[in-house]
């Protein structure tokens, strides 16, 4: 197995709705390499941060956007439009086989509902590639990610005090949930049950683990 390396963040922004963005300039950091997607790169460039890589067939910008973005990024990986793979989907790829410490997504919700089903699909990926790389899904309101069968410990956050558990693709069992408003005791989450929804941390600090199955952890705020 690829060595993690843990001194790179990757950070990819989608072309979603800008006005559901969280504030990306406040995270630059040495480490964090930016991966602009689509009208994502325009959206990056526009805020100051050039990416260090581009991709998209760039249908969603205009022939004066475009022109700007390629005077300004050099590693820019242009598709055409028909294409099997979304633009999303090639550049998590790529961010894949880099291994970093952690893969960050913004600009991949809102908008479009199939364009927002189809990129929390792209969360398995990882799962499929046997990757142990975190992904998560980031906007102003939301935290997203995927858990395989474990023990995991999770943190209170006062801006994300809403944790939902939800199965994806199958039924999630042994799910048991300490420190919780709402505890669980080896309990079987079935496909389409939202039994787990909203539920909140009574502590600073809880524990999730199920022993089947592939959970989808959803941290909210209203």
């Amino acid at each position: 197995m690829k060595e993690r390396n843990m001194n790179v963040i990757i950070h990819i922004l989608g072309g979603g709705p800008a006005e559901l963005l969280p504030d990306i300039q406040s995270l630059q950091e040495e480490r964090i390499v930016w991966a602009g997607v689509d009208r994502g790169v325009y959206t990056l460039l526009s805020r100051g941060i050039k990416p260090n890589i581009a991709f998209g067939d760039f249908d969603s910008v205009s022939c004066e956007e475009l022109t700007f973005i390629e005077e300004r990024v050099e590693n820019l990986i242009k598709f055409k439009p028909e294409k099997d793979e979304t633009d999303m989907e090639h550049a998590l790829n790529w961010a894949i086989t880099q291994n970093p410490q952690i893969i960050r997504i913004f600009g991949a919700t809102g908008g479009r509902l199939d364009h927002m089903l189809a990129n929390l699909q792209l969360l398995i990926n990882p799962i499929k590639n046997k990757s142990h790389v975190q992904i998560e899904m980031i906007d102003q309101k939301n935290i997203v990610f995927l858990k395989q069968p474990g023990v995991y410990s999770i943190e209170k956050l006062e801006k994300k005090k809403y944790i939902s558990f939800i199965p994806m693709m199958n039924d999630v069992k042994g799910v048991t949930l300490k420190g919780f408003k709402y505890p669980l005791n080896d309990y079987h989450i079935e496909l389409g049950s939202t039994v787990c929804i909203s539920n909140e941390l009574v502590a600073d600090y809880g524990t999730f683990s199920f022993s089947e199955g592939i959970l989808l952890i959803v941290r909210s705020t209203d």
